[in-house]
């Protein structure tokens, strides 16, 4: 399936019917009232993040959204049907802008989550709502009022705990592919990557995390070189992003300090939140490299680069080093839940303290008020 992370759709809600006047007319009731009924509501527009779809491919194509109208009401006391609602479902993931001010309007985050894109109309109202003992026969009713209507730009930002980043060729096909249940196109030429691809790394019985592979990076990506800039909003979730270089490129004469600083500009120029992520170096195919020659090749490229964090040691085409590297992810992953877990349940707390606080504050003057009340009684009585 082709891989669509952008569209433009339009969403219109269903119009509210028309409220109906109408007078009894029955054979043995000659002074029959009003019984008009109320038109039925129109179908309102939702959308929903379904954990089964991962494009927008269903939107590229398919532009206009319309839920049903409600029906008029009829006579006898006879209300119009609702409209049906109609229900999009979407890539968990999705974020919803209004198209014409780019506002962002709903971000589709969590699995199952529901928001309202447009609203259905009312129905009108019939001629029994006039009714009263100095208007026995009313003509009035109203009409339904039209539905919401809006035109909507999706963008898609896959949910992924890792992300890998680098040039082309730097092997983040071949890792994935290695350590999940991913199987994406691998090739000895540039850029065989087109689309990003997700795969679930399970380091444990009930222990595993989500890695995405973009499109490789080149030098200028921010000003629209190459294709790694266009998929470079679907790290913007993740936790961690692995940069992978690739120490025994096939043309020797590629700078590789060079190119990894590169990368970084890249991103900085993107976006600084997305450059100032946490960020581990991975030296890749060390299978290429001959063991008497890794020590060196290593150190020389630490010390070029300027690199003072912990490094690891990969060959992803021979998965030698990958499980180590998968188990720091995995605990990394699992602190750093932990750590947001934390934050979620004291902002909880500290709400609930301030609506209690809120509370309390707004019976003050009443508890003050009825023990005046009090006292002033005590006193009438003495």
């Amino acid at each position: 399936m082709k891989f669509i992370d952008e569209a433009k759709i339009e969403v219109i809600a269903g119009n509210g019917g028309n409220g109906v006047a109408s007078l009894r007319r029955e054979k043995h009731k000659p002074n029959g009232g009003p019984d008009g009924g109320d038109g039925g509501r129109g179908g309102s527009v939702y959308a929903v993040a379904d954990e089964n779809l991962n494009t927008l491919i269903d939107y590229r194509f398919t532009k206009k959204h319309l839920a049903q109208n409600g029906e008029r009401g009829g006579s006898s006391d006879c209300y119009g049907a609702g409209g049906d609602d109609i229900t999009l479902k979407m890539p968990v993931g999705t974020m919803i802008f209004d198209a014409e001010s780019g506002e962002l309007l709903h971000d589709l985050a969590q699995v199952g989550q529901t928001v309202l894109l447009a609203k259905g109309g009312q129905g009108g109202l019939g001629n029994i709502h006039f009714k009263s003992s100095v208007n026995r026969t009313p003509r009035q009713c109203t009409p339904g009022t039209e539905g919401e209507r809006f035109a909507l730009r999706l963008e898609l930002k896959v949910l992924a705990d890792v992300g890998l980043l680098g040039m082309p060729n730097a092997g983040k096909s071949t890792l994935i592919s290695a350590v999940s249940n991913a199987r994406p196109k691998i090739a000895d030429y540039p850029f065989t990557t087109l689309h990003p691809n997700l795969g679930v790394v399970r380091t444990g019985p009930e222990r595993s995390f989500v890695i995405a592979d973009i499109p490789g990076l080149i030098e200028g990506a921010a000003d629209g070189v190459g294709l790694g800039v266009r998929f470079l909003k679907h790290l913007a979730r993740t936790r961690i992003l692995l940069h992978l270089v690739d120490l025994a490129p096939f043309d020797e004469s590629v700078d590789t300090v060079h190119e990894a600083r590169a990368i970084v500009e890249e991103l900085r120029k993107y976006d600084e939140a997305l450059a100032d992520k946490p960020r581990w170096l991975v030296l890749n195919k060390l299978d290429m490299i001959a063991e008497d020659e890794r020590a060196d090749k290593v150190a020389q490229f630490v010390r070029d680069y300027g690199w003072t964090g912990k490094v690891y040691q990969i060959s992803a085409a021979t998965r030698e080093g990958t499980e180590a590297l998968m188990l720091d992810i995995q605990n990394y992953i699992d602190q750093v839940k932990l750590a947001e877990q934390r934050e979620r349940e004291e902002a909880e707390q500290a709400a609930k303290l301030a609506a209690t606080l809120a509370q309390t504050q707004l019976r003050a003057p009443e508890l003050k008020t009825q023990t005046n009340t009090d006292t002033s009684a005590e006193g009438d009585d003495v």
